[in-house]
Formats: C-alpha cells, structure tokens, sequence
C-alpha cells in the first residue's frame, strides 16, 4: 500500500522545465570515438587536438600565372622601355626539376607552381608581352597549342620587388604550429585543411543516430489524400529535420498506428540503429495513448520510461528514460506539433549534443524588447511563446497565439520568448529573455 502511494505521488509531482533537463542529461553520455576517413567525419566533433606536421604552403610558390625573374632584371622597366629577358623553360604545377634562373633570364611559371632557383619575384604575364613581341598580353596560350612560348624571349613592362607574388614556405603555418583543438565540429574547412596537412583519418566523436516516429491512427503521409478525421503526419518530418539541423544522422521512421504491439515492435526493431529515440503523441492521460501505455508495461529489464508533468506551455507531458540491452534514451514528446518542437529544442537537442561530446549543448539566449503586450502567461509555469526576433534593434515580437496546434505561426519565428513561472503578463516595451533558434 506505501508503494503503490509512493509511486502515485511521484506520478503527481510536477517537475520544473531546468530538473527535468537536469536529469535527461546526467543519464546521456559522450559516445565513443573512433576513427573515421575525413568525408565521413563531416559535422563530428574532434576528440584530438592536431599539429601541422609540414609548413603550408611546403615550398615557395607563385600566386600569379606570369616569368619568375631577378628583380634586378627588370628594374626601371616601363611601356616605352621594356625589359627584354630570355626565357628559359617553363614551371609548371608539379614541377620537380626547376631551371635556375641567371642574369637577363626569366621562367614562365604557372600559379602555384614552386619557385625556381635564382628568381626573386614573379611578373604576372599581364604585365608582359607573353613572347608575343607584341603588346601586353592578356594571358597565356596553351603549351600544347604554342609550345614555343616556353622559350625565346619575353618583354617585361613594369618592375616588381623582391617576393612580389610568391607565396613564401610557411605563409600559412608553420609546422609544429596547432591546426585544430579538439572539441571543433568538422565543417567544410575544418576538412579541407586536415587534407591540406596530409591526414588521410582522423579521431572523433560520431555523428548520433536518432530515430523519429510519430504515434496516431490519424496520421496520414503527405502525399496522401485525407480521410475522414484525418491529419497529416508533420511531427516525424519536422523534428527528423530538427535532429539533422542539430548535427545528427535521423531516420524517420513515420506514423505508427495506436496499437501497443505495433509500437513495442517497432521500438525493438528500431534499437539496433538509434544512439536515442524520440516519439511524439501519446504521453497524456487519454485512452488512446499508446506510447504511454506501451512503455510503462515495459520489464526491468527491457528498460523504464518515466512519465512527467512539467511546469511549462506547451510541453506539459514528457517521457524520458533508457530502454533495451544498451539501455539507449527514450524521449516521449508530446503530439501536437507545436509542443512537440519547443520539447525538442529545450530537451531533445542539448541530449544529441551531449552525446556529440560537445562543451556547449544549449541554443544562445539574448535579451530583448517584447514589441507587443503579452496579456496573459499561466501563473506557476514557464511559458515559451513563439517570436521574431530582430537583432538590429534588440527586439522581439509575438508571432500567432499560444495555442500548440498553430505551426503556421512556428514556421514563422525564429525564437522563443521565454515568460517566467512568476510573471503572468509581459507590457510592450518590456524585457523578455529569448532562445535564438537561427
């Protein structure tokens, strides 16, 4: 009889929005790294810091397609005086054996191509009658289409001084110098310069898998036309989109039918691919309440979800809990679209980022100016209202009412106005806190 009184009075209890995230994360941790090719390690978090091994650039090289010259050669050079140089070969790309330049020589060099030895700058062939013995020049021609320009005689226009569009050994970094600390998100750059420093793999974090479902027998893919009593299933897609944008891999797998044996079966299959898995629907206090019904049924052994009331609008209902042999997180979002993704930003999202490992898993908040009166906030809750946030001005405005069915007013926002459990009402002009959503 104490137990069961126990157990019913830990059901009433109602968690504030901070305990209840407290506890999501001290059960998630940081996967494991491993080792991964560089494309594959795209938007995971690095686990090692990294050295240059070799300078960048590893030799002296030409910025310019032009003649690498002796800046003496060419000093006093103009228009009306040219100076005439013989070339001597050219430098191309890839080059290994380099032709030294001597007195009243020059080498025509291509960009990025190394430096020879004796030259002092490079001229770009603009500034030259590219052989031609003509005017200057707007290019070169294609050595397969006039290969004697690799030889005769050049006449150079302007001077340059010394180092003039050369990219010097070591411009870039140095070696032995940091490239990356760990804790970095590989993005495009972070790839190309692990490539630029020859690391073939590199140690990180992976990417988490999370898998998406929607529960309800209303539900009906878009594409599809509706029956009576019927919606189109939009939770699955937007928060499969909401895990990718967070950085994760999601699979969708869709709308499951109000059926307790569906949904456990479903939850099994899917356990073999997820890092975490997150529902929407059916955690309240209806009849129909599948996802609820199925997961308080579940063995200790199979892994417990525990079902919350929380101090906030939208959101009231969630789940959360460890499930399966690996005893992988299990969040039970509330169903109606706009609940479902504020639930997600404030509890969802931090959980995929800790599992990244990363240090920061919390969107940025500002301070702004509320444009418009916020006449009514329920008094013991945190309400999460959706807004538009000007930057600019330091200013935010409603965006469509409270009600968490109004997804057109969501699509429209990029951040939440978040309204205190003590604060029952906000005045225009006064100063609420945001969560950045862009």
């Amino acid at each position: 009889m104490n137990g069961t009184t126990d157990q019913t009075r830990h059901q009433d209890r109602v968690w504030s929005v901070a305990e209840h995230l407290d506890d999501v994360l001290s059960k998630i941790h940081p996967l494991e790294p491993i080792e991964l090719q560089l494309l594959d390690a795209q938007g995971c978090v690095l686990v090692e810091d990294i050295t240059v091994p070799v300078a960048l650039p590893p030799f002296d090289n030409s910025s310019m397609d032009g003649y690498a010259v002796r800046v003496a050669d060419v000093a006093g050079a103009t228009d009306e005086f040219p100076a005439a140089l013989t070339v001597i070969g050219d430098v191309a790309a890839g080059s290994g054996e380099l032709p030294a330049i001597g007195p009243g020589e020059a080498a025509r060099i291509m960009t990025g191509a190394p430096v020879p030895p004796g030259a002092e700058a490079v001229v770009p062939v603009e500034w030259t009658d590219g052989g031609s013995g003509q005017g200057p020049a707007a290019g070169m021609r294609a050595h397969s289409a006039a290969p004697q320009d690799a030889t005769g005689e050049v006449r150079v226009h302007r001077p340059v001084a010394a180092g003039a569009h050369i990219r010097a050994q070591g411009s870039d970094v140095s070696a032995g110098e940091p490239a990356l600390r760990a804790g970095t998100v590989l993005g495009p750059s972070q790839i190309g310069l692990l490539a630029a420093i020859g690391r073939g793999t590199v140690r990180v974090r992976p990417r988490p898998r999370v898998v998406v479902m929607s529960t309800g027998s209303e539900l009906v893919q878009p594409g599809e036309a509706l029956g009576p009593g019927q919606i189109h299933d939009s939770n699955s897609f937007q928060l499969t989109a909401a895990a990718r944008a967070a950085g994760a891999i999601a699979y969708r797998v869709g709308a499951v039918a109000d059926d307790a044996d569906t949904l456990r079966s479903t939850l099994e299959d899917q356990l073999i691919r997820a890092d975490i898995l997150v529902t929407s629907g059916g955690v309240s206090v209806g009849a129909y309440d599948v996802v609820k019904e199925t997961l308080t049924d579940f063995s200790a052994e199979e892994g417990m979800v525990e079902f919350r009331k929380l101090a906030m609008q939208p959101g009231k209902p969630q789940g959360f809990g460890l499930i399966g042999p690996d005893r992988t997180p299990l969040m039970a979002l509330p169903g109606n679209p706009v609940s479902s993704y504020v639930s997600f930003e404030l509890f969802v999202r931090p959980a995929i980022r800790t599992l990244m490992g990363l240090p920061d898993v919390h969107r940025p908040t500002a301070q702004a100016e509320c444009t418009e009166p916020i006449a009514s906030s329920p008094k013991g809750k945190r309400q999460f209202l959706r807004g538009s946030y000007d930057p600019d001005a330091g200013q935010v405005t409603p965006v469509g009412g409270s009600g968490s069915h109004l997804i057109k007013a969501l699509a429209h926002a990029n951040a939440l106005i978040i309204v205190p459990e003590d604060t029952t009402e906000v005045a225009a002009g006064g100063e609420v806190e945001v969560v950045l959503l862009g």
